[in-house]
């Protein structure tokens, strides 16, 4: 049946000039149709790949032929670059088939399609004003990863979703620290140990906690918040104790210029 199937597809493609050509598409099976969308997918043709999967779910909107088309479209238009319409596929295709075989594929593929989004987002550390970046697609793709080892533990993208999830852990980390920051610099000192302190309730195992209780001894001695201040500096010292990093006792750290005074 698959050969036939196949002899059929390249004696089509071969007859016809254009996919979007309805005649050439008339009678088509399911099956055919997913077999000429996969053989565009296959030549990168993912504009092409798409139509041909909308034919199939238009003609054919139940039976696992119309599932797996949902799921391929969403991937065409993620490589396609068409972020909003890939999420928008793979949501639907999670909320329509929960108990799909594929569906922790569908969940990976969500991650993905955010993961990408919130490199452009974080990776540029050249914008100067962080307090107006979103970091909401960052969020998203680690929910995604979490949602799927937790739902499907044993999925084989399980792993490489675990490492995923560590890079984003530590990219929020620093985001948040570099934005605590910009707040400092700005001599918003309640909103900076607000955000600093943030990191350590939301990312405590993450090498920018150093940087977010620095950041917290600076804001509250600025303040004269003594106290708090000196909280802060015990934990600090702590922290590099455990680094096996004497601290100096030549200088408080309050009267230091640190890395992000000098970042712009």
């Amino acid at each position: 049946m698959r050969h036939s199937v196949t002899l059929i597809l390249l004696f089509t493609l071969t007859a016809c000039s254009s996919l979007s050509d309805k005649d050439a598409l008339k009678g088509k099976t399911a099956e055919e149709l997913y077999a000429m969308a996969m053989v565009q997918m296959d030549n990168v043709s993912y504009d092409k790949a798409i139509k041909l999967f909308e034919t199939l779910q238009s003609r054919y909107p139940y039976g696992r032929y119309a599932q797996q088309a949902q799921l391929e479209m969403a991937y065409a238009y993620y490589k396609h670059d068409e972020p909003d319409s890939a999420l928008s596929e793979v949501d639907r295709f999670i909320k329509q088939y929960p108990n799909n075989s594929h569906v922790d594929y569908a969940y990976y593929l969500k991650g993905l399609i955010n993961f990408n989004e919130e490199l452009g987002l974080l990776g540029n550390l050249t914008q100067p004003d962080l307090s107006e970046r979103d970091p909401r697609e960052a969020r998203a793709a680690f929910d995604a990863f979490r949602d799927l080892i937790t739902r499907f533990p044993n999925s084989k993208y399980a792993t490489d979703s675990r490492l995923r999830m560590q890079y984003l852990t530590n990219s929020l980390a620093r985001h948040e620290t570099q934005v605590a920051g910009y707040y400092l610099r700005r001599g918003a000192y309640t909103a900076a140990a607000s955000r600093a302190n943030g990191v350590l309730t939301e990312f405590p195992h993450t090498a920018s906690t150093r940087d977010a209780l620095q950041i917290m001894v600076q804001a509250y001695d600025a303040m004269g918040i003594t106290e708090l201040r000196d909280d802060a500096q015990r934990v600090l010292d702590l922290n590099i104790a455990r680094d096996g990093i004497r601290p100096s006792t030549k200088e408080s750290p309050a009267n230091k210029k640190r890395w992000w005074q000098f970042w712009m």
